[in-house]
């Protein structure tokens, strides 16, 4: 007998007929011989409306633990109209909030952090027979709290429960068939590949890539979960996410990325002074301010520019830091540029493959494609370029790789 815990987002159960659809597979899976545990969002754009409500009824609507009371409701929802579904199919199913699911988190509302599960009540669940249906995104605190998770944390409620149970997979269902060399909507040719390690999914969910939620991938990673990403509408197998198997030689590019949520910041004329890099990120960090990319110039002078990229969603919080942060350390000033994205490779061959920038410097120059910063790791390289050339940089990124299906 396997265990499988399978989730399943928004657009899953985004109506009643879909509710009907995923019942009918979590179903079969059980009727299988399977253990089932079930990980489930908020129906469609309920989040959404959520948020939008708060905002309709306070001008200060933004965390704290009345929003992660309101937004935990989504979850509650979905889970109580998957358990009738499947239980009319004749598949006993019993649901359960992520508090009754023993998800323990730390305090910190609206992106809690999973300290432990105590998952007594799902496997008494489990040993009657019954599918254990679970609210994603959300816990109890520490403090006896209702908390949520962040953002797309019902991936990461799967995979901590994949983790804890010790399950034999777990089954990322989306509306998308599986990881695919670039945006399918961008790439008509992009590929879907059969398997990926799970740095190089790493890497992808930090870089643009929206298949799986970052903090999953980290957990799945720490914890050796096997994740197989596939499509609720068509019930195709997907890609399976694993670990590097040392046997397989790994392609040279998995895939190409994109991301323009991000802006990018320049201080101006920095003392080139030891300490004063560490006061600028630390009352950046301070602010939680979620810098990536940094970029220090060669000192002319006794002075240097600073260039970093963040969230677009920190620019108004970052901007009140800089203006005190500037003025400390003694910079002529800084500007923030929205107008900009990023262009990722990523592929565990590269570390083994010498060449792989030269290739892409030299694509992107051929289509007069300026480059504005360089990120790179053993596996990934990342430019910074105009947000209006980003999307041709994908496709010409993906032709040169011969990435295509």
């Amino acid at each position: 007998m396997a265990l499988i815990v399978q989730k399943y987002g928004g657009t899953s159960v985004g109506d009643p007929d879909r509710i009907k659809a995923v019942a009918d597979h979590i179903a079969r899976t059980a009727r299988a011989g399977n253990q089932v545990i079930v990980a489930v969002s908020a129906m469609g754009k309920t989040t959404d409306n959520l948020i939008r409500l708060a905002n309709d009824v306070t001008t200060k609507p933004a965390g704290g633990r009345e929003m992660d009371m309101l937004l935990t409701a989504g979850e509650r929802i979905s889970i109580a109209l998957v358990s009738m579904a499947v239980n009319d199919l004749g598949v006993p199913a019993v649901s359960f909030t992520g508090s009754q699911a023993g998800i323990v988190t730390d305090t910190e509302h609206g992106n809690a952090k999973i300290v432990e599960i105590r998952g007594d009540r799902i496997r008494a669940a489990l040993d009657a027979g019954s599918v254990a249906v679970v609210a994603g995104f959300q816990g109890v605190s520490t403090a006896k709290e209702i908390v949520t998770l962040g953002r797309g944390a019902s991936d990461l409620t799967a995979v901590a429960l994949a983790a804890h149970f010790g399950a034999d997979s777990c089954e990322i269902y989306t509306d998308v068939e599986g990881v695919y060399t670039a945006d399918p909507r961008i790439v008509p040719t992009a590929r879907k590949q059969q398997r990926i390690t799970l740095e190089e999914m790493l890497e992808m969910a930090a870089t643009g890539g929206r298949v799986l939620a970052l903090r999953s991938v980290e957990y799945a990673r720490n914890h050796g979960v096997k994740i197989h990403v596939r499509s609720s509408f068509t019930w195709a197998p997907g890609t399976w996410v694993t670990e590097e198997n040392p046997d397989m030689e790994q392609a040279i590019i998995s895939g190409v990325t994109h991301d323009i949520s991000e802006a990018k910041v320049t201080i101006e004329q920095v003392p080139d002074q030891p300490g004063v890099a560490g006061k600028v990120f630390r009352s950046l960090a301070d602010a939680n301010c979620n810098v990536d990319m940094i970029v220090q110039n060669v000192s002319t002078q006794g002075h240097t520019d600073i260039s970093f990229t963040l969230p677009k969603l920190d620019v108004a919080r970052m901007e009140v830091v800089m203006a005190a942060i500037v003025a400390e350390i003694g910079a002529k000033g800084f500007q923030t540029d929205p107008d900009v994205g990023r262009v990722s490779l990523i592929g565990a061959g590269m570390k083994t493959h010498p060449g792989v920038a030269a290739t892409m410097f030299e694509t992107l120059a051929n289509e007069n494609i300026n480059i504005e910063m360089i990120s790179t790791s053993t596996i990934r390289i990342s430019c910074v370029v105009r947000q209006h050339d980003v999307e041709n940089a994908v496709r010409l990124l993906h032709d040169a790789f011969a990435l295509g299906a």
